[in-house]
């Protein structure tokens, strides 16, 4: 049984020590009680939990305190696949709920299961996801003196390994801050959130350059063509470089090789296989 998480980039230039050492703190607990779900819970039911409480702490962007668009509003995105039944469910543009990731896990048992804005609130409403407003007071306070760019590179995600050898992969996020109303970014698509028999991952970074990768499909499917995992990342992060792409990625195989790795300093992440693994 292994899991990973991670919580987006961290610059040292737009945050200080104290932020990084609550960030260190928060994953280190955050995916130690992952592990510990998934001793009784299937990948599926654990990438879930691990993402929804990523979602729920401030100290990351997805859920409560995403960033806020151009026009004052948070909307939130959510992909969730599960590596054995190979069903991606994912939510675009989501306002008002809490936790987007819940209701990506409540759409995998439709036939329609990617849904976006009004039709994902809709939907939301309709299975009991009430009112949430996830915008903070340091979230508005940045808005109101537009936050620079070093910070808004953010985004939550997890994969698991269960004990019956199943994969899946959840990522969560709040948008970069400031961009053009329901701008989509990977954490919805096969790009940025995939996983199959063979391998899972979940992407942070820059949305439109791990798109135009397809990131997390491309390592999943490399792996399934029998690269190690490290090799199929090496692989597709080399492919990045020709637009200098920014991106991160955590990811696991049904063989137990656990790995993550960024094409810029430096996604912020945690690990638990026997050992409880943290970023420096």
């Amino acid at each position: 049984m292994k899991v990973i998480i991670h919580g987006g980039f961290f610059s040292e230039s737009a945050t200080n020590q104290e932020t990084k050492k609550a960030k260190q703190d928060a994953l280190a607990e955050i995916v130690e009680k992952a592990h510990q779900f998934l001793a009784s819970h299937t990948a599926l039911e654990t990438v879930v939990y691990a993402v929804s409480l990523l979602e729920d702490n401030e100290l990351f962007n997805a859920g409560i305190g995403s960033q806020i668009q151009s026009d004052g509003k948070v909307r939130l995105s959510a992909a969730l696949m599960d590596g054995h039944t190979q069903k991606f469910s994912g939510v675009i543009n989501l306002e008002d709920v809490k936790n987007p990731i819940a209701v990506a896990q409540k759409l995998l048992d439709y036939d329609d299961r990617v849904l976006s804005g009004e039709g994902a609130l809709a939907f939301a409403r309709a299975n009991g996801f009430d009112y949430f407003n996830p915008i903070t007071a340091q979230r508005q306070a940045e808005y109101q003196e537009k936050i620079n760019q070093q910070g808004r590179k953010g985004t939550v995600g997890c994969v698991a390994l269960d004990a019956d050898g199943n994969l899946a992969a959840a990522t969560s996020t709040g948008g970069k801050g400031f961009e053009i109303p329901c701008r989509v970014s990977d954490s919805a698509t096969v790009a940025g959130n995939f996983a199959n028999n063979f391998a899972g991952i979940s992407c942070t970074g820059v949305g439109e350059d791990i798109v135009s990768g397809a990131l997390a499909a491309k390592i999943v499917t490399r792996v399934t063509d029998g690269f190690t995992l490290q090799a199929a990342c090496d692989k597709s992060f080399a492919e990045l470089k020709p637009f200098d792409g920014f991106a991160g990625v955590i990811g696991i195989t049904n063989e137990g090789e656990i790995y993550h790795c960024d094409s810029h300093p430096y996604m912020v992440w945690a690990s638990f296989d026997v050992n409880l693994q943290v970023f420096n």
